[in-house]
């Protein structure tokens, strides 16, 4: 696939990618069982990419305005350790983990899809969304996925950062035999 020249310099300078969920790592549903208890589904594909990204080098966290735990299962089952939960007011969030983190705004890539998620879309080295994200949301990205969320999003944006960087093939030579 080819990229336009722009994208190709943000995603090079990318070395931590943080996610929302709703909307990015899931489809955007929310399932509640009959006890209360929320089902999230999460792209199996998705997984992988973010641990071919972390394999190679680069930081994934997650940043979601709402507290869920299955998605506190999902990350720390894929090695995920900056994860930030409950919090609708994203942008003084970013802020403290570009401190905590030592990283610059043209380091980060986030993929968000909703009203809370500009602030951080518009500070971002490289901002990212998906095709059904809330319209006004596509205004302050460099990227829109082809694939939706929860359905191979993120691992679209995890082959383009490691094809980027340069990466690639590295990871055909690891695991493509």
């Amino acid at each position: 696939m080819e990229y336009p020249k722009e994208v190709l310099e943000r995603a090079r300078r990318v070395r931590f990618l943080l996610l929302d969920v709703d909307g990015i790592l899931t489809e955007g549903r929310i399932i509640v069982d009959s006890e209360g208890r929320e089902i999230k589904s999460f792209f199996v594909q998705d997984g992988l990419g973010i641990k071919l990204l972390q394999r190679m080098g680069l930081e994934v966290g997650i940043l979601s305005s709402r507290t869920s735990l299955p998605v506190a299962f999902r990350a720390r089952e894929l090695g995920i350790e900056t994860v930030i939960q409950g919090e609708l007011e994203k942008g003084r969030l970013y802020q403290e983990l570009l401190r905590e983190k030592g990283l610059r705004d043209e380091e980060v890539a986030y993929m968000g899809d909703d009203w809370v998620d500009i602030p951080v879309l518009k500070r971002v080295g490289f901002a990212i969304t998906v095709p059904e994200a809330w319209p006004p949301v596509k205004e302050y990205v460099h990227y829109i996925t082809r694939h939706p969320g929860g359905r191979g999003a993120v691992r679209e944006v995890c082959d383009l950062l490691l094809k980027a960087q340069g990466k690639w093939e590295e990871v055909w030579r690891v695991f493509g035999g």
